[in-house]
């Protein structure tokens, strides 16, 4: 059988014993070097991924020139590349393998499409002449890029040795380019080999297009936004990296601030005029229903936001979208505006002009604002010290990395204040089990601050294997576990319907043995004192550490949580 690094050659597979091992070498410049100079002209030092017969000379190449973090798991690559994406507002990198493992990443590639976050993921493929010949090459499946063209913003296949750095590049500039998302990157492994840096067809050099906006609808739009007395602003994920032109804009048109769960920290959220993620609460409601104009940025008011679409939004509604169809979709507009919101919300500010709102609105939110507060904290119980704990002792601007779990869902995301969207890391797409891959993507991106997971049990489960990478890679993440012993808010729905309990109840492991197994630094907490030391000394040392906090054993207990989900 011919070698792996001949220009010639069919690639080898792991089925073949009677390759040698020395033969799955390569000589010289290949495609890997290719992939890791286009990963530095995007600014990127680091990728993530799992090695594998079909990406190793992309494993090779970075691992050599710049990072490679060995993750266990192919959801957990794109993961650790999603929030390593949304921790920098670089892009993530994250590589697998074909197959199989391109199809364990899918999932993890529906949150980070949901999230509309800038990951390259770049998956093997078999050789580029067995693809869909049915032959039953190791790891081939059918129809692997029709399954990535589904997951991704855009997928796009290698199709010559000669084309991997057009389309690399060509994939960069698509995540660079609004409405943003994840790109798949189909690559044969003999053209992984057999790209010569040297020989590759000229590079479209275009660069990212910008939607603007016609200037006629910022005009309108300024129009009626003047004409307010009672403002509000409501940023979603696409206010994300809008930056200080959104606190201006607020400031400059005295409007209180809402978010979506994606669009936490896009102003800080200890800002006067901030209220947050609490448009459900009934002072938020009420004021919301005293507003006469609301300005939606980059958010479609989904129906988990807004109780199933019922919330009185006012009737004057201004609306900031990429997305043609997105405006008006779950609520009437009287302004649209189709654009970019980083240069239509500086464009609104300039347009602006002068603004007479009524004097006492601004007292109104303030106070709305803290009666929401209020009203959850007297229902989370022992929580709220921990919450304050978490926000007194992180600094300013440590990722916080909540999984789906019951606190995260019902305070980590509301109460637990974030001071910008770059440390705002949660499961946009609602599938457990994603925080500690996430954890590890952010301290690897963030290393000079310390990274918050929080997790439950059950989410933790999922992935037990990421913990080995903790142990590897050692970054500064306190792991934060809820243990309940199960899937709490399933079984509190259960409870609220008067049903007995079915699939809620699992075995949970002895997480003190098993964190001492990885090496791990563990703390068995069951009250918010006990929680508070243990957070001091887990942030002291830059390594990681698992907090485990024994939900049944807090006092007060928690009221149950039972979310507003409709059962026909």
């Amino acid at each position: 059988m011919a070698r792996v690094n001949d220009k010639a050659a069919m690639h080898t597979s792991t089925e073949g014993h009677e390759v040698p091992a020395e033969s799955l070498g390569s000589e010289g410049p290949n495609g890997g070097d290719i992939l890791v100079q286009v990963m530095k002209d995007a600014g990127v030092d680091v990728a993530f991924g799992v090695i594998s017969i079909h990406n190793l000379p992309l494993v090779q190449a970075v691992d050599r020139e710049l990072r490679f973090v060995p993750m266990r798991h192919e959801a957990a690559v794109i993961n650790a590349a999603d929030a390593y994406a949304r921790t920098t507002g670089r892009i993530g990198v994250a590589l697998t393998s074909t197959g199989t493992g391109a199809g364990n990443a899918a999932g993890s590639m529906l949150e980070a499409l949901t999230a509309g976050s800038r990951v390259l993921h770049v998956t093997g493929n078999v050789n580029a002449n067995l693809i869909g010949e049915h032959t039953g090459a190791y790891h081939e499946v059918p129809r692997q890029l029709a399954m990535l063209q589904a997951v991704s913003q855009h997928a796009m296949r290698i199709e010559t040795a000669r084309q991997a750095r057009a389309v690399l590049t060509d994939a960069v500039r698509l995540l660079d380019t609004a409405p943003h998302g994840p790109v798949s990157v189909d690559w044969p492994i003999d053209l992984q080999y057999t790209a010569d840096p040297d020989a590759q067809n000229k590079v479209d050099e275009r660069e990212p297009a910008v939607r603007t906006g016609a200037q006629r609808d910022v005009e309108r739009a300024a129009k009626v936004l003047r004409e307010a007395k009672r403002p509000l602003i409501w940023a979603g994920g696409g206010a994300r990296r809008v930056g200080p032109p959104l606190t201006v804009l607020a400031e400059v048109w005295g409007a209180g601030v809402l978010t979506g769960t994606n669009g936490r920290g896009s102003v800080p959220e200890d800002h006067p005029l901030v209220i947050g993620n609490f448009a459900s609460d009934e002072a938020v409601a009420q004021l919301i229903a005293e507003a006469d104009c609301l300005l939606t940025i980059g958010s479609h008011l989904r129906p988990s936001e807004t109780r199933n679409g019922d919330l009185p939004l006012p009737a004057t509604h201004v609306q900031i979208d990429l997305d043609a169809d997105a405006l008006g979709r779950n609520f009437p507009v009287t302004v649209g505006v189709q654009a970019d919101a980083t240069v239509a919300v500086p464009a609104l500010v300039e347009a602006l002009g002068e603004i007479a709102i009524d004097p006492d609105w601004t007292g109104r939110v303030a106070e709305a604002a803290a009666s929401a507060r209020k009203n959850l904290k007297g229902a989370i119980g022992a929580y709220a010290p921990i919450c304050d704990a978490l926000r007194k002792r992180l600094p300013r601007h440590s990722p916080i990395v909540r999984d789906v779990t019951i606190p995260g869902s019902s305070w980590g995301n509301r109460l637990l204040a974030v001071h910008d969207a770059t440390d705002n890391v949660f499961a946009a797409g609602g599938g457990i089990g994603q925080g500690l891959a996430m954890a590890v993507g952010a301290a690897v991106a963030r290393p000079e601050v310390p990274v918050l997971a929080m997790v439950g049990d059950g989410g933790l489960a999922v992935h037990l294997g990421e913990l080995a990478v903790l142990a590897g890679e050692k970054p500064h993440v306190v792991l934060v576990v809820f243990n309940d012993g199960g899937y709490g808010v399933l079984r509190n729905m259960q409870a609220a319907a008067g049903d007995p309990r079915h699939g809620v109840d699992l075995a949970t492991p002895d997480f003190g043995r098993l964190a001492r197994a990885f090496g791990l630094r563990h703390t068995l907490v069951g009250d918010p004192e006990a929680f508070d030391k243990a957070l001091k000394k887990a942030l002291k040392k830059p390594r990681p550490s698992v907090i485990e906090v024994d939900v049944l054993a807090l006092d007060p207990a928690p009221a149950a949580m039972v979310p507003p989900v409709e059962v026909p």
